[in-house]
């Protein structure tokens, strides 16, 4: 008789499924998707662009949520079916594919379950991230995109739309800088925790053979806000600048002048933006970015005193972080929560969910000063 005892696991999954689904609230969000519905449908939805594409998105954002809810609930109802199936037919292939699907259910909860704990202002919106190559030289930039890779492929793993919105390559290798988009539900309040300077230790691909190199990347995660009202930019505050988008080595990969670069005057922030394929797009999607750093710098100074932002955005800005360690021993740790696996290779091909989780329960847990 093969082992199908698993009512333990199955009843402890739909008690943490039962607290999920309580937390997203449900009925509100069904709720929310009817009047979003309603919105969408509307015959002059898109003679207000902008209006239209915040309304299109919401909608998005909140049907994916409910529909990862109605699937997981769904997984739940068939594993009852499969373990009676195999049950009655004392089938050893059968009990492993409902073990399997068991496992599978227990990791997908634990996401989910950690992601009810993104109750910040801002945790829900889409999240621009900024990697820039620090010290190191050329392993600097190309550690910068190794990091691009990591969380392309993480994105890419979770089904998440991603945007490359400006890349800066270095001469030799790499890259000096790049800045993606990622829209996805509590995309902000999840790569929040990854802001702060990464550092890499291997064995030099560009150097003297035999020796360890050292070099460091900064990443910077900013939420992409809705266009306010509450940041105006004055023209004369900017300066805008146009150039033809470029590949690696310097190539051009644009034969016009559509690449736009922004600089905002007074606070000498840059923000550049070549993926669009009109100049008009790029300055508009440039000012958003620009807008979002601006509110967001604009919010911390006012809650400096409580440093409500703190965490989540630059706290850790300039401290070491996490150590990818490639020689003489394979390791990633995080030096905040002390999370670690022995797997780099794995960590640089989009595995991260560990490192995010225990980032996030560690912010959460972590007193307010």
């Amino acid at each position: 008789m093969i082992d199908l005892d698993f009512s333990e696991r199955i009843a402890a999954a739909r008690s943490t499924f039962a607290d999920i689904r309580a937390v997203i609230d449900v009925e509100r969000l069904e709720a929310e998707i009817a009047t979003l519905n309603e919105q969408a449908a509307a015959p002059d939805l898109w003679d207000d662009t902008a209006n239209a594409q915040k309304v299109t998105s919401a909608l998005s954002h909140r049907q994916a949520e409910l529909k990862r809810i109605s699937e997981l609930q769904q997984r739940l109802d068939d594993l009852d079916v499969l373990i009676e199936m195999a049950r009655e037919a004392d089938d050893a292939d059968a009990a492993a594919e409902a073990a399997s699907e068991l496992d599978g259910i227990e990791a997908t909860l634990a996401e989910m379950e950690v992601q009810t704990l993104l109750d910040g202002e801002y945790d829900a919106r889409p999240a621009v991230v900024t990697i820039r190559a620090g010290a190191g030289g050329v392993d600097a930039a190309d550690f910068a995109e190794m990091l691009l890779r990591m969380y392309l492929r993480w994105a890419e793993q979770h089904k998440y739309p991603t945007t490359v919105m400006d890349i800066s390559y270095a001469e030799e290798a790499g890259i000096k800088s790049a800045t993606f988009e990622v829209d996805a539900p509590h995309a902000f309040g999840t790569l929040s925790v990854e802001a702060g300077t990464h550092r890499l230790v291997r064995m030099s691909p560009f150097g003297a053979a035999g020796k360890r190199q050292t070099s460091f990347a900064a990443v910077e995660v900013i939420p992409l806000l809705e266009e306010s009202a509450e940041i105006e930019i004055p023209e004369g505050d900017i300066r805008v600048d146009v150039f033809r988008s470029s590949g690696p080595g310097g190539q051009s990969v644009n034969t016009t002048d559509s690449a736009v670069r922004i600089t905002h005057l007074p606070t000498g922030i840059v923000v550049s933006m070549q993926n669009e394929k009109s100049q008009i797009q790029n300055r508009a999607a440039a000012m958003r970015v620009l807008q979002s750093r601006l509110l967001i710098m604009q919010r911390e100074e006012e809650a400096a005193k409580k440093k409500e932002l703190a965490g989540t955005i630059t706290a850790s800005w300039g401290d070491q972080m996490r150590s990818y360690v490639l020689a003489p021993y394979q390791m990633v740790k995080d030096l905040r929560t002390e999370h670690e696996v022995n797997n780099p290779s794995a960590v640089f091909d989009g595995d991260l969910d560990g490192f995010i989780a225990a980032g996030i329960k560690w912010r959460k847990q972590k007193p307010t000063e």
